[in-house]
């Protein structure tokens, strides 16, 4: 269920859509008509992690609300006063009890649709594959492989496909719901780095 913000957070008063002038010009946004709050609705930082096991798989998991089948990276959202990699740390240790021993950053992107920042990371963890203690709001978990696994074309399956190549296969993609296009999006995969990304052009002048 979406949720809208509609009141004002420091005087209860309705929000209306407004204009005003910002660093970048005139702006519309949701402001408050009586104390000049602004509600910017800035996206939301999300944390994911692939993680590894000493195997060498990765652990994937169904979240209670997806259907039959249906597995992903661990995820949260990220917590006020924490850094990133202290939250997906805790992340991964409240949904599968299983402690990170090591982590390195995996890829940023955005997640449009859900007004989102995902924050993927690679993590190891201790522990042995049977010692996942899954979380309420998890349902069942699997070890696989990186020549088993099947990504998704959106959101944190970029992640998944790029902890796979960097492993040294070829990632496969199909999709993670029914009637949604199993092909990746050409603009967020593959992960290019800065030398090798097309979009990194010369800067436009700002006036």
């Amino acid at each position: 269920m979406a949720y809208e913000v509609r009141f004002c957070s420091n005087c209860a008063t309705e929000l209306q859509w407004i204009v005003a002038s910002e660093d970048s010009g005139e702006v519309q946004r949701l402001r408050c008509p009586s104390c000049g709050f602004t509600h910017w609705g800035n996206p939301t930082p999300v944390l994911a992690a692939v993680v590894e096991g000493d195997d060498g798989r990765v652990l994937l998991a169904r979240n209670a609300l997806w259907q039959e089948g249906v597995f992903g990276l661990i995820t949260g959202f990220m917590e006020a006063g924490e850094s990133p990699e202290a939250g997906i740390c805790r992340e991964v240790l409240e949904e599968t009890g299983l402690r990170v021993k090591a982590l390195r950053l995996l890829c940023c992107s955005e997640f449009l649709r859900m007004n989102q920042v995902l924050i993927a990371y690679h993590v190891r963890v201790h522990g042995r594959p049977e010692d996942v203690k899954l979380s309420p709001e998890l349902l069942e978990y699997r070890w696989q492989t990186a020549q088993e696994s099947l990504c998704w074309p959106a959101g944190t399956g970029y992640a998944l496909a790029e902890w796979i190549k960097q492993k040294g296969f070829e990632p496969r993609f199909g999709a993670f719901r029914p009637g949604q296009n199993p092909e990746p999006d050409p603009a967020k995969w593959p992960v290019r780095r800065w030398g090798e990304d097309p979009r990194f052009t010369v800067a436009p002048v700002l006036v």
